[in-house]
């Protein structure tokens, strides 16, 4: 990104899509359905996954940090209850991601040679040890970055004493079973992100993984979600309480839904009316034209009738002429 569109981008976010006086410069609001609301409360799986192995792809919704803006100025008046189509958001996307990682289970259950329950358990130990060294190694590197050199070397003294603890599950697990078998790659998945793990990776390796930007951010999903579900249950009876308000007839502060509806409603309304008002002129033409075809056959027909008339009235006066001229002829001959 530019710096030029890095500038843009946080002029969008600080000041909304009215920032250089525009008052509809993207076609849409906030409440629209086709934007994003999890991004609108920056917890969308598609922009926190980004650029990782689980990389979703483009959200099918909108994402704009100008509609963000907006949004979070109009939350200061209004509640939308978005917080509740984000939960059902993340519900899905966090189930989906639950079944891939029984299926990942599964999977390993049929193609790794079986272990007897002492030995899983043992390896099982082997796996936590290393997953709490690399968490710790991680957050270590992330607070020696921060500038927190002590709270760093505190958490690096915690790290060598699991280390030896991790040693001595390590030999336990190796006395367990034949050498042959121990020297093959033991797999196990990461309960947060589904990624596969091995019992001899070094902490090197698990550091790496549970610093990594897709652990981190299935973290932060699952977290979201589960400050979400804390309130969902409230926020839906407070939702369901506004609705059954409006629909007695008192005032109320208007739900995201409940908006959605009234937005493609009056759309849908703006739509009709257009359509009734093409089919009025359309009428008024027609009539006009009908009008005017009955005033050319009226007036043809008064020609018509003036003509007959004259008509008439010559013919009368010829056969009063022809009359006298008659008359007069027999009077001169008797003379």
């Amino acid at each position: 990104m530019s710096a030029h569109e890095q500038m843009r981008a946080m002029l969008d976010q600080l000041m909304g899509t009215g920032r250089n006086g525009e008052s509809d410069r993207h076609g849409v609001k906030f409440y629209d359905d086709s934007v994003c609301k999890s991004f609108l409360l920056q917890c969308c799986p598609h922009e926190i996954l980004s650029s990782t192995r689980m990389d979703l792809g483009e959200c099918p919704k909108i994402h704009d940090l100008a509609l963000r803006a907006d949004f979070e100025l109009a939350s200061k008046t209004k509640d939308y209850f978005y917080d509740i189509d984000a939960t059902e958001h993340l519900e899905a996307f966090i189930a989906d991601c639950d079944r891939r990682t029984a299926a990942a289970k599964q999977r390993l259950a049929e193609t790794q040679e079986e272990l007897s329950a002492e030995v899983t358990e043992k390896a099982n130990a082997v796996h936590e040890l290393a997953e709490q060294i690399g968490q710790k190694l991680a957050r270590a590197e992330a607070l020696g970055e921060e500038g927190m050199v002590e709270e760093s070397m505190k958490l690096m003294g915690e790290i060598d004493e699991l280390r030896k603890k991790k040693a001595v599950a390590e030999q336990e697990y190796r006395n367990s079973m034949p050498a042959s078998s121990y020297q093959q790659q033991k797999l196990r998945v990461c309960e947060v992100c589904s990624a596969y793990l091995g019992i001899h990776d070094n902490d090197r390796r698990l550091a790496d993984h549970f610093g990594g930007k897709l652990h981190l951010g299935f973290i932060t999903i699952r977290e979201k979600l589960a400050e979400l579900k804390k309130t969902v249950d409230k926020r839906r009876e407070e939702r369901g309480a506004i609705e059954r308000e409006r629909s007695s007839g008192r005032r109320h502060y208007v739900g995201g839904r409940e908006l959605d509806r009234r937005a493609r409603r009056h759309r849908e309304t703006a739509r009709e009316r257009d359509r009734d008002r093409g089919e009025r002129e359309r009428d008024r033409k027609s009539k006009d034209r009908d009008r005017e075809r009955d005033r050319d056959r009226e007036r043809k027909r008064s020609r018509s009738r003036s003509r007959s008339k004259r008509e008439g009235s010559r013919g009368r006066d010829h056969s009063r002429r022809s009359r006298s001229h008659r008359s007069t002829s027999r009077e001169r001959r008797r003379e």
